[in-house]
C-alpha cells in the first residue's frame, strides 16, 4: 500500500505559480475608469474662457479656483457666492494658512467690470497672489 499513498502525493501537490491574469484584468479595468472619470475631476462650473498666448502656470496644490460665468454669478470652487460673500470667506481660507496663487476663471461673454471686481475683493482677503485664467488661441501649441 505504501506505494500507491506515495502517488498519490505526488498527484495532488499545490501549485507553485501564481495566476497574475485576474490581478491584469482588475488592472485594467481600474486604468479605463480612471481614464473615464480623470476628466470629471477638472473644475466643474463651465465657462468659455478667452483666449491669450501666455504660457501655463504649473502648481503643487489644488488650486483654489474663482469662477464668473457667462450671467455674472461667481463661484467658489463648485459653490455660488455672492459677491458681498466672498470677502469674509477668503479670509477664513486666509486663517487656514492657505497661501497659493488663486485663479480666477472669467467667462469671455461677461462684463470686464464684473471680474475686476471679483479680484479687487480677492485682493482686499489678503491675497496678493491672483492670476487670470485663459485658454490658448487655436493654432498656437502651449
Amino acid at each position: 500500500m505504501q506505494p500507491s499513498s506515495r502517488n498519490k502525493r505526488k498527484r495532488y501537490q499545490p501549485m507553485a505559480e501564481i495566476n497574475v491574469t485576474p490581478m491584469v484584468d482588475i488592472m485594467l479595468v481600474l486604468l479605463i475608469v480612471f481614464m473615464v472619470a480623470a476628466p470629471l475631476l477638472t473644475v466643474g462650473v463651465p465657462v468659455n474662457l478667452p483666449k491669450a498666448g501666455a504660457k501655463p502656470l504649473h502648481g503643487d496644490e489644488e488650486p483654489l479656483a474663482i469662477t464668473v460665468n457667462a450671467q455674472g454669478q461667481i463661484f467658489l470652487q463648485d459653490t455660488e457666492i455672492a459677491l458681498e460673500a466672498l470677502v469674509p470667506r477668503l479670509k477664513a481660507i486666509v486663517g487656514t494658512g492657505y497661501q497659493q496663487r488663486i485663479y480666477v476663471r472669467g467667462d469671455e461673454a461677461v462684463s470686464y467690470g464684473r471680474v475686476a471686481s471679483v479680484v479687487a475683493r480677492v485682493n482686499a482677503a489678503g491675497f496678493a497672489r491672483v492670476a487670470l485664467v485663459t485658454d490658448t488661441p487655436k493654432g498656437q501649441t502651449k
